[in-house]
């Protein structure tokens, strides 16, 4: 397993991390994707300790909390061996100060969360969501204090947009407070819109990605074909809607792209899809899930080996989709690019 710096903390995380979403399952969205119990997360726990996976990401709203629970009883006796990832700010109920990240809630919510965890402290904790209601000197002052009183060792941000990041992170270095070291983005060969400024952003400030969603919402486990029905069993039938929206023409190019290539290497479908991720620039690590222990371990398998620049190259050709404004004159135009040439890697 490749290890990276997180960002521009001092944090070295594994280039596959484990999302345990699935884990104590409920409802119509986490209950679509799983419903592990304890015994079976300790032998997924197992699993991916063996693999140098020692990365472990939750939210207190998976499952209204269950996820952490599950998790922290799966990690006992093992505690300094792993990093825990967590995240707060979506609603966890309908009350008044449920939702949100002001500087009372971020408080409870991290006690929450190292109460089911049943840690002292919390490697890795994020925002799920920008809260547009509270000063972002507020929601800093407050993870200031968590980060001193040693229950928090390091902050990030999920889902936020670039103006929003810059925002906090101009912020905190005015008044001296951490800075935001990780973004846990959307990224897929079937969603590439943190290029545009996410990704230039995460690469000036060094805010590393962590990805989720890395299959594009399930949609490249190799099971949807052109032309081919929705399987049975897939959790799209119950979850599309909740996710990012995948336009149908994009994801037949980039399948029949995947797939070329998975012959090529006798790679799978998901394990080439990963591996073209994890080479990707500001890509700290990429969060896998899996339903069983077989799933997992084919995700693993998505590391140890690359792809060739020119099998990256098609996958690149398949996935790309024309620049929205402003970013257009920069991809068409040789004035405009001569001025911001793309990083390495990317299609603009």
């Amino acid at each position: 397993m490749e290890y990276r710096q997180l960002g521009a903390s001092g944090l070295d995380v594994p280039v596959l991390s484990f999302g345990a979403a699935t884990f104590g399952g409920s409802g119509p969205l986490f209950g679509a994707w799983g419903d592990t119990g304890i015994r079976e997360a300790r032998r997924m726990v197992d699993i991916a300790l063996d693999a140098g996976v020692t990365l472990f990401d939750t939210a207190d709203v998976y499952s209204a909390g269950a996820s952490e629970t599950v998790l922290g009883e799966a990690l006992q006796g093992r505690r300094d061996r792993v990093l825990i990832s967590t995240k707060a700010g979506l609603p966890m109920g309908d009350g008044p100060g449920e939702a949100g990240t002001s500087g009372v809630r971020l408080v409870r919510a991290t006690e929450d969360a190292l109460r089911r965890l049943g840690t002292d402290r919390i490697d890795l904790f994020q925002l799920h969501a920008f809260d547009a209601s509270v000063p972002v000197e507020e929601v800093l002052e407050a993870l200031d204090g968590l980060v001193r009183d040693g229950k928090i060792r390091h902050v990030g941000v999920s889902n936020f947009a670039g103006w929003q990041l810059m925002k906090s992170l101009a912020a905190a270095d005015r008044h001296g407070f951490p800075r935001y070291v990780a973004h846990q983005v959307y990224y897929s060969l079937v969603g590439r819109d943190y290029e545009w400024d996410l990704m230039p952003l995460g690469h000036d400030q060094g805010v590393g990605a962590l990805v989720w969603s890395p299959l594009g919402w399930g949609r490249l486990t190799g099971r949807i074909r052109r032309g081919s029905p929705l399987p049975t069993g897939s959790r799209l039938h119950r979850t599309a809607d909740y996710g990012p929206p995948v336009d149908e023409a994009l994801l037949y190019d980039v399948v029949d792209a995947l797939d070329e290539v998975a012959r090529e290497t006798g790679r799978t479908v998901p394990q080439v899809a990963l591996n073209w991720l994890v080479q990707r620039p500001t890509v700290a690590s990429v969060i896998i899930g899996a339903r069983d222990e077989e799933q997992l371990r084919q995700n693993i398998g998505a590391v140890g080996w690359s792809l060739t620049p020119e099998q990256i190259t098609r996958l690149d050709t398949a996935s790309h989709r024309p620049a929205p404004y402003p970013h257009f004159p920069y991809e068409r135009q040789e004035a405009f690019a001569r001025l911001n040439p793309p990083l390495l890697g990317t299609a603009h």
